[in-house]
């Protein structure tokens, strides 16, 4: 499944050396604008708790965790959508993710130089929310121009919603604010809308990247960006970035547990960061569990079983008859699949059912 979150940002905020974290990539991280020219893919393990305490039940020969993609995007800069920078083509890329990773530069370092001479989260962010804003704009007001006539002359409903959503996209665009800020209240409205595909209406999440004595509470520049986005819809992480590049080094999960620890952090910003993106992306996770393997796979949330089943393999989804269901809760309770089956527990689904996150699954089909 090839969703995408893209890590943006000015230069000299961190991206790199966060991407580095994340998937072990050799993106270039120097202390200079533009080390990253073209986007860097990371395939990054999603961490599953969940596998690991099933597997010490099932005992299976191996161990398969889900993953999801992160694209590393060069450093966007102040006229970026009039091409300054290399800006054309970093909007281009961005338009290829799913979702954005936005990182904030949030500590003080006087070693690491920034582009705009000082350190302004909300200066940063503003710059990169405009270069985005900008570019939905010339894309709104080229749909506007194609169905406004319609709308106005001719009885083309689909045309006369388009334009009041079109225009309504482009009031809250020419304010500033960025396309997810508007809500829509029909499913026809939501359509017009996505069918845009503008750079401000996928989900974000602030990455602020801040100092190790900021690592767990945050400073004054992480609470700036917070009231900032209050009335967004869009997630915050803090993470260190710099202390988590020390923690990739250790490989030992002991040694890297204790170094979390004495800084007051119970799971790395890189896992927690691994999580969100997961989730920003709307994705969740089914597992299947035997002797050969325990295996987490991706699905989008509000699937039905048969499209569930096709993840594995198109021929379970073609031949779908039914789905056997394991709740994780259950499975960790009763301590096997037989116990779980004993104490009535597992449920048989059909075609219809909802797939939840954590369900173990055992498909039935026939081609």
């Amino acid at each position: 499944m090839a969703l995408q979150c893209g890590i943006v940002g000015l230069p000299n905020v961190g991206k790199s050396t966060l991407f580095n974290c994340l998937s072990n990539a050799k993106a270039q991280a120097a202390n200079f604008p533009f080390c990253t020219i073209e986007p860097n893919v990371g395939v990054i393990t999603v961490p599953d708790e969940r596998l690991t305490k099933l597997a010490e039940l099932v005992k299976p020969n191996r161990i398969v965790p889900t993953t999801v993609e992160i694209v590393d995007i060069a450093g966007l800069v102040k006229g970026a959508s009039k091409g300054e920078g290399l800006g054309n083509k970093f909007l281009a890329n961005i338009r290829e993710t799913d979702a954005i990773l936005h990182v904030l530069r949030c500590f003080d370092d006087e070693n690491v130089t920034h582009v705009d001479g000082d350190i302004n989260p909300i200066r940063d962010k503003e710059i990169i929310d405009a270069e985005l804003q900008l570019k939905d704009i010339e894309t709104v007001e080229a749909r506007i121009s194609k169905v406004e006539k319609q709308s106005k002359t001719g009885g083309d409903k689909e045309a006369k919603l388009a334009f009041e959503v079109y225009s309504k996209i482009r009031e809250a665009l020419l304010r500033g604010e960025s396309a997810r800020t508007v809500t829509f209240d029909t499913k026809d409205e939501i359509k017009a809308a996505n069918e845009l595909y503008l750079l401000t209406s996928k989900p974000v999440l602030y990455v602020c990247n801040v100092d190790e004595a900021s690592a767990v509470n945050g400073n004054k520049y992480v609470d700036s960006v917070k009231e900032s986005v209050k009335n967004e819809n869009a997630e915050i992480l803090i993470v260190a970035a710099k202390i988590e590049s020390e923690i990739a080094e250790f490989d030992i999960y002991e040694e890297r547990k204790m170094f979390l620890n004495e800084i007051g952090l119970e799971e790395s910003g890189v896992n927690r960061l691994i999580k969100m993106a997961y989730k920003l992306l709307h994705l969740q996770t089914y597992i299947t569990s035997g002797i050969q393997e325990v295996r987490a796979w991706t699905f989008i949330k509000g699937w039905k079983a048969p499209q569930c089943a096709g993840v594995i393999h198109t021929d379970f989804e073609k031949g779908f008859i039914r789905a056997e269901v394991i709740k994780y809760e259950d499975f960790i309770n009763y301590g096997s699949e037989n116990a779980v089956k004993e104490a009535g527990k597992m449920s048989v689904e059909g075609k219809e059912y909802i797939v939840q996150d954590g369900d173990i699954m055992h498909f039935r089909f026939n081609v």
